[in-house]
């Protein structure tokens, strides 16, 4: 028998093509359907919420959605073309590709393309004959029914390896644009589903709630039984922590210039989970108790436990594994060590931004003044870091 994430891959891909969707003509042909969404930070419970811990175990998260300098850092614009084509953008990336046929959209495997999310998104919208209830002979006889092409534009103000969820949030941005664009109805929860089924199309590895952080607004702590049904249970936690005068300065968030090594690192915990490693597990039900005990504090308004549990959420990541925190990034916090309650790298860690909680706003000051005078990288850099209340957003 299959273990338990083949199964839930299976079922995933499975689903996706026994769901068929067909998409219909926008009912203001002419007009272009916008999604922006935040990105998020995980700060306990990270790795529990990773198969194939998750489906024996269950998982718990607690992450925060943030906008980056002003602004929803992720993007994607659907809108019509009057030739039966479809192209597609990369705005960050300054790329670009059409698409006129359904042999050349069912290419969303293609190693290092940036539109392989677009392409995989279109399919699970009903672009693709496997996963559309219509027959249509022709990609290009298909959108004639729906009014004429349509182009798909993809931005991120964040640099590849950001730590903070961006692939798993652009792959649900994406959905739920398209899906809006072409009225099938979806809602926030079905929109995560559709991207679990698309990020097993492209066989992403990582955490299964990432989409979630940008979904869904605020802090929250996501809860998931086991099972081969890891849709979570959404506990939304007070935000004053984190958008009060006292405490908003606490909040920073550093790129640090360094590449992520995040591949490898999961590679080798999601080993660890296969043979049940018996340190491993004792440790990740360790965070999954971690994270329950990071959202009591939160829920409690306690500052200064929150600093502090998320200083142990760094060192359970380390405990996990030790390429988590490079000598280069320990080089960055040992600097700013007594002017913090608690910093971790989000998500896999290896590099991308430093997320640090002050002791105060003049603590805050001076962990400013020490990284900016370090300079340790050549494009390390701060960048203003605030909780987003919406999630993921249409105009």
């Amino acid at each position: 028998m299959n273990d338990p994430f083949q199964q839930l891959q299976q079922q995933l891909t499975q689903q996706a093509r026994d769901e068929k969707q067909l998409p219909t003509r926008p009912t203001e042909p002419r007009r272009a359907v916008v999604g922006r969404s935040p990105v998020r930070i995980d700060i306990a419970g990270g790795w529990t919420d990773t198969p194939p811990y998750c489906l024996k175990r269950g998982g718990r998260v607690v992450n925060l959605a943030i906008d980056i300098d002003g602004n929803a850092p992720i993007e994607v614009e659907v809108k019509p073309l009057r030739e039966s084509i479809i192209r597609l953008k990369s705005i960050d990336l300054q790329a670009s590709e059409t698409v006129e046929t359904f042999a050349e959209l069912a290419r969303y495997d293609v190693v290092g393309s940036p539109f392989s999310i677009p392409k995989a998104a279109l399919a699970l919208c009903g672009l693709l004959p496997e996963y559309c209830s219509a027959p249509f002979a022709t990609l290009r006889e298909q959108l004639e029914s729906l009014g004429g092409g349509v182009e798909v534009s993809t931005s991120s103000a964040l640099p590849a390896g950001s730590g903070l969820g961006t692939s798993s949030i652009l792959a649900a941005t994406v959905l739920g644009t398209v899906a809006r664009y072409f009225g099938l109805g979806w809602d926030k929860r079905e929109i995560s589903r559709r991207t679990l089924m698309l990020e097993q199309l492209l066989t992403t590895g990582g955490g299964w709630q990432d989409q979630w952080g940008g979904l869904v607004g605020g802090v929250k702590l996501l809860a998931t039984e086991s099972g081969l049904d890891q849709s979570p249970r959404i506990t939304q936690l007070p935000d004053e922590l984190f958008t009060e005068p006292e405490f908003a300065p606490c909040h920073l968030l550093y790129y640090t210039g360094l590449t992520r090594t995040a591949k490898k690192i999961l590679a080798e915990i999601v080993r660890g989970m296969f043979v049940e490693e018996p340190a491993e597990m004792a440790l990740l039900a360790e965070m999954r108790d971690h994270a329950e005990a990071m959202s009591e504090a939160i829920g409690r308004r306690q500052f200064n436990e929150m600093g502090r549990l998320m200083r142990l959420t760094w060192r359970q990541n380390q405990a996990l594994d030790a390429g988590t925190n490079p000598e280069s990034v320990a080089a960055m916090t040992r600097l700013v060590d007594d002017y913090c309650l608690g910093y971790k790298l989000p998500g896999a860690g290896g590099g991308g931004f430093l997320y640090m909680i002050a002791k105060d706003a003049e603590a805050a000051h001076r962990v400013r003044q020490t990284l900016a005078a370090a300079q340790l990288q050549p494009t390390a850099r701060f960048v203003e870091m605030k909780l987003n209340s919406q999630g993921l957003s249409f105009v």
